[in-house]
């Protein structure tokens, strides 16, 4: 592959510059770079949202309000750690990352139903409302479905990883 010098004529060395870089840029692709592509932005783009959330939300109610219920605002503190967690996990995007991001949103889901039951069972726990509380309604359910879309997400990228 042959460029063009600024003067007209080709440039050897600019097109060994290009191929050398070329061949840069498929090595620096792994099978985890798929994490970065269609659903993966977007599901990378809501998990950082959701990060910013949980977190102003945490550290308000956790400088502001602890006292009035702890374990709900530990718990808004907790959620705001894995989603922060997820995000990087999904925004690095390689063999490790993409394991604890598998985590994450494992221990996403199992926080978000073991504290949705607690929520309802234990409504004197839960004097205000957690990120998690009652499956995420405050969110509209989002904390609910997010962690099955990102295992979904992250399953195929693995499947993928392992035929490529």
């Amino acid at each position: 592959m042959k460029r063009r010098s600024r003067f007209g004529g080709t440039d050897a060395a600019s097109a060994k510059d290009a191929e050398a870089e070329e061949k840069q840029v498929k090595r620096a692709r792994t099978p985890f770079s798929a994490m970065h592509t269609g659903p993966g932005r977007a599901l990378t783009a809501v998990y950082g949202v959701f990060a910013l959330s949980a977190t102003a939300r945490a550290g308000y109610q956790l400088i502001r309000e602890f006292d009035v219920a702890p374990v709900a605002y530990s718990l808004s503190a907790l959620a705001a750690v894995i989603y922060i967690l997820a995000t990087v996990c999904l925004v690095i995007g390689n063999r490790v990352s993409h394991r604890i991001a598998i985590s994450a949103c494992v221990i996403e889901f199992i926080g978000v139903i073991v504290v949705g039951i607690l929520s309802h069972t234990h409504p004197e726990d839960f004097a205000k409302p957690s990120v998690w509380s009652n499956f995420g309604i405050g969110y509209g359910f989002i904390p609910l479905v997010l962690p099955l879309i990102g295992l979904w997400w992250l399953i195929r990228v693995g499947r993928r990883a392992k035929q490529g």
